[in-house]
């Protein structure tokens, strides 16, 4: 796999190689034009190294021929062989247009050289005039030396004249050279780096494109994208992730249809379920409210007992409704207050009722029979116990939004783990119910016919009775929601 570092490197090799090609064939004609500069002024420094070495060897025999000691004769040697090594380096120079201007050039510092030598060795016998005589000789020749040494320098000038212009020509070309190599450089650049960074750039707009369209909820379409390096597998790890994505939400919309169905179950069940609790009267009920009828018929006149036949017909009437209807607040509240009737008669003197009601909050929708089942807890649960002063207060309230029903009684309460428990259905409704509703399903009832969780709230602590709280939306019209 061709990675996206490989492709950094290899831009950067490219880069490298260029810069340094150009800077070699830029050295090389910088080289090749300087050596050539320096073989033309090797040139003439050599020959002026003749003339100048000449000149200063007749100064050096003066000296000498004047004061003729060790230390000017040295002087005088030292310059000789000065000469000699410049004559040397002149004959390097030769070629076949100056042959024969640097042999007679070579020929005239060799005869310098004896009429120097000449002069020394008869200032050495003594015989100063003829000493005198080829020091002048010596010291005509130095002029003719430095004059050919000029003759050659104009001669060379001519020679190299169209080498000058050719090394001048060739310097323009080297910098027209220099700024085709530099634009064209530039452009080679520009398109390489345009086309590494569409190797990256496009591969990343198609990963882009296939996000959004993921983003957009179509998880049906192949992600592909046109590339060998790291970005290939990342698409190839997108799309891994696109199909079980795919699979995840198929999955979750088949449990949803499955969830939905099976809710419909229950509820059909929950329906079946009620339907047959409508159809029975708890027997342990109706003999304790027949049982309370015939003493109450003994006890009393039948003015009295004529009311509680009417509250226990009514009761029955009404617990023997339909339950996929709504009923009024108002409605609910009735029915409760017959049965509070049968139970005071149960239980005499041992059970008050408090009742508080709010008339603006009377008209509003709930399910039926809802609050009979609270009622009776209270009475069973709360009352039942206590041999004396049991009271049970019920109120309804209109706080703005929602209207807030309280069921209160001072029996022996509970614990939060029995208020768990009861919420949750895992107690039973004991004898002594009209209706076999447990609490967990008036609550279950109620969560599902307002959609909301928070409609029932239970405060008790044991030893000072129990407060049930719900917490109703204020709902108008409403019918069949079962």
């Amino acid at each position: 796999m061709n990675t996206i570092q490989k492709k950094i490197w290899m831009l950067a090799g490219v880069v490298i190689v260029m810069m340094f090609a150009i800077w070699l064939m830029l050295t090389f004609y910088n080289q090749k034009m300087q050596d050539q500069y320096n073989d033309i002024l090797q040139r003439y420094l050599q020959m002026h190294e003749v003339s100048d070495a000449s000149q200063q060897t007749v100064t050096n025999l003066n000296d000498y021929l004047t004061e003729p000691t060790e230390r000017t004769a040295n002087r005088l040697e030292r310059s000789q062989e000065r000469l000699l090594d410049a004559q040397a380096s002149m004959l390097e120079l030769r070629n076949a247009e100056n042959e024969f201007t640097l042999t007679n050039y070579s020929n005239m510092i060799e005869s310098f050289n004896e009429t120097v030598d000449r002069s020394v060795a008869f200032s050495e016998q003594a015989e100063n005039e003829t000493a005198l005589t080829e020091f002048t000789e010596a010291n005509r020749i130095s002029i003719y030396i430095s004059e050919m040494t000029l003759s050659i320098f104009n001669s060379e000038l001519k020679t190299y004249e169209r080498f000058y212009r050719d090394i001048i020509r060739q310097s323009e070309d080297l910098d027209t050279m220099g700024v085709l190599l530099l634009s064209l450089t530039s452009i080679l650049l520009l398109l390489f780096t345009y086309l590494f960074s569409l190797s990256i750039t496009k591969p990343v707009h198609q990963l882009t494109k296939a996000a959004n369209e993921l983003a957009n909820g179509r998880f049906d379409q192949p992600i592909r994208v046109d590339s060998n390096d790291e970005i290939s597998f990342l698409a190839k790890t997108f799309d891994h992730m696109r199909i079980n994505i795919n699979k995840l939400i198929l999955e979750i919309q088949q449990k949803a249809q499955v969830e939905s169905e099976l809710q419909e179950s229950k509820l059909l069940l929950q329906q079946s379920q009620m339907r047959h609790l409508q159809s029975q009267i708890n027997p342990h009920f109706l003999f304790n409210t027949l049982n309370t009828l015939s003493k109450k018929a003994y006890l009393d006149g039948a003015e009295e007992t004529s009311d509680l036949l009417v509250s226990v017909a009514g009761l029955l009437r009404y617990n023997l409704k339909r339950m996929d209807h709504t009923v009024t607040v108002q409605e609910e509240a009735y029915v409760l207050k017959q049965y509070m009737e049968i139970q005071k008669a149960r239980f005499s003197d041992r059970l008050n009722f408090h009742i508080e009601l709010d008339e603006s909050a009377l008209l509003y929708q709930m399910p039926s029979l809802t609050l009979q089942p609270l009622i009776e807890n209270a009475v069973i649960h709360g009352i039942e116990p206590k041999e004396e002063d049991g009271r049970i207060w019920f109120r309804i309230k209109d706080v703005e939004g929602n209207v807030f029903i309280e069921i209160e009684d001072n029996g022996k309460g509970m614990d939060d783990a029995k208020k768990k428990a009861l919420l949750e259905g895992s107690i039973s409704p004991q004898e002594g119910h009209s209706t076999g509703i447990g609490f967990a399903n008036v609550v279950k009832r109620l969560q599902l016919f307002y959609g909301r969780e928070d409609v029932v709230i239970i405060e008790s602590t044991p030893g000072r009775g129990t407060k049930i709280i719900l917490k109703l939306p204020k709902v108008m019209e409403v019918e069949n929601y079962v």
